[in-house]
């Protein structure tokens, strides 16, 4: 039996600010950041859990993280695993924490990472990747880890067996595509930061077109002709047949959403994500009634803060493409719940890769979604865009893996199938201490000179 004895929290933060990665219209100037959790036991095995940030404000994640984990000290993790939906239930219902939420912001946050480490402790502790652990479930146990409060009307226990058990045909043949690392193809936000000169973009447009990309996404969102003149740029070196996706971010109302994606239509974009407040679910729905003629979806999910508001946008057919972030929702088992709910809708999840840590989180999660539910997904609404394959598709970048212990891999377009224990984010021990928050002198990049010019900078 192993009991859990202690957590650690650690605040790590990448200067990614400094060469404009991750820079979007709304995001100007990020360091990419993981607020960790640490579950130490009586045996060899260590759990690790982490939340994206983009910086400031990761230190106040990282300090409403012991709230949480202090629930599982001294108790064995059977206790927890024999009913995973029981025991996220339980990390959510401290009262006093709960009214900071509830199930949304910090304390969401928070739980995501502790939810995390429990998850990947319990992969270790079995000698099974996240994915193998979740694919080698039946249905009734997949059911039992998810926390139905609030999705009832939508899908309830017992439909979602039901559901479960009748996508089980062809799995056999799903997890051999999950051998043959042929279940998860990948597209590239990489050389689409709005930060990024033309030059670099066209850079790695060209080198992310030669390692196999297929589907390439880029940032929008600045004027309209900047946008027109990187799209063109884009579609000159991807070609017309690959799928272009362009993001907002957030930066739009609902009618400026509408006008600016009309003058890209010639472009001809897959989706655009985010293209308003990722809380406004009537807004969405504005938007896709606007470009379903044009071909353009409508994707979000990266901001969505809980299973309810992937509830509704499902219910409100707003979305096209739903975004599932590991850890803005409250980890994998109300990931488990949005994959459900999007199966049931008809709806492709393309969970949010685009932060440090994501991409190694999401190619267990998106192996699961294949495994789990097989084909499912839309075309484009009006039918005539990229049709969505049985296999799923995953956002990657390509910065910041050299941090981990057990990096996401991508080879030929495809992510290669992670075959070691647990959720594959345990960080290097050198990258956590050198990038630490605020850390120690000598051994902190954060107390050196150079850190001095993103420490005493306007906030942007």
């Amino acid at each position: 039996m192993v009991t859990i004895t202690r957590f650690e929290t650690r605040d790590v933060r990448f200067p990614t600010s400094l060469d404009k990665t991750g820079s979007d219209a709304m995001n100007t100037a990020g360091d990419y950041s993981a607020a960790y959790c640490l579950l130490y036991t009586d045996s060899e095995h260590v759990g690790h859990g982490m939340t994206f940030t983009i910086g400031r404000g990761n230190d106040i994640v990282a300090a409403c993280i012991p709230y949480i984990a202090k629930h599982l000290v001294s108790k064995p993790l059977s206790s927890f695993t024999s009913n995973m939906g029981a025991t996220w239930r339980t990390l959510t219902s401290d009262s006093q924490i709960r009214w900071i939420g509830p199930e949304k912001g910090v304390s969401h946050l928070a739980l995501g990472a502790v939810v995390n480490a429990l998850w990947d402790l319990w992969a270790r502790v079995e000698g099974k990747p996240i994915w193998q652990l979740v694919a080698d479930m039946a249905p009734e146990e997949v059911v039992r880890c998810i926390d139905f409060r609030y999705v009832e009307d939508a899908i309830t226990p017992q439909e979602a067996v039901e559901f479960l058990r009748k996508a089980e045909v062809g799995k056999a043949e799903r997890l051999e595509k999950v051998r043959q690392n042929r279940a998860v193809r990948c597209y590239t936000t990489s050389a689409g930061w709005l930060g990024y000169s033309k030059e670099k973009m066209r850079e790695l447009l060209l080198q992310s077109k030669n390692e196999g990309f297929q589907h390439f996404k880029l940032k929008v969102g600045a004027s309209v002709e900047e946008d027109i003149e990187r799209l063109k740029i884009a579609r000159e070196i991807i070609g017309d047949d690959a799928v272009l996706m362009v993001d907002a971010n957030q930066i739009w109302s609902v009618p400026q959403a509408i006008e600016h994606m009309t003058q890209l239509v010639p472009f001809k974009p897959w989706f655009i994500e985010e293209p308003t407040s990722p809380d406004d679910i009537l807004g969405h729905a504005a938007v896709l009634r606007a470009l379903s003629g044009y071909g353009i979806g409508v994707a979000t999910g990266e901001m969505a803060q809980n299973r309810v508001i992937f509830k509704q946008l499902l219910q409100a057919r707003a979305i096209t493409v739903a975004q599932p972030d590991a850890c803005r929702l409250g980890g994998l088992n109300e990931v488990l719940c949005v994959f459900l709910l999007a199966a049931k809708f008809g709806v492709q999840c393309v969970p949010h890769s685009g932060g440090v840590g994501l991409p190694e989180y999401t190619q267990h999660m998106s192996i699961i979604d294949y495994v789990l539910f097989g084909a499912v997904g839309q075309q484009t609404p009006n039918g005539d865009g990229p049709r969505v394959p049985e296999e799923r598709l995953l956002e990657y970048v390509e910065h910041l893996h050299e941090h981990y212990e057990e990096p996401a891999e991508v080879e030929d377009g495809y992510v290669v199938t992670p075959t070691r224990p647990g959720y594959s984010v345990n960080m290097k021990e050198e990258s956590a201490k050198k990038y630490e928050f605020p850390g120690k002198d000598g051994v902190s990049w954060w107390r050196s000179d150079e850190a001095k010019q993103i420490l005493d900078s306007e906030w942007v």
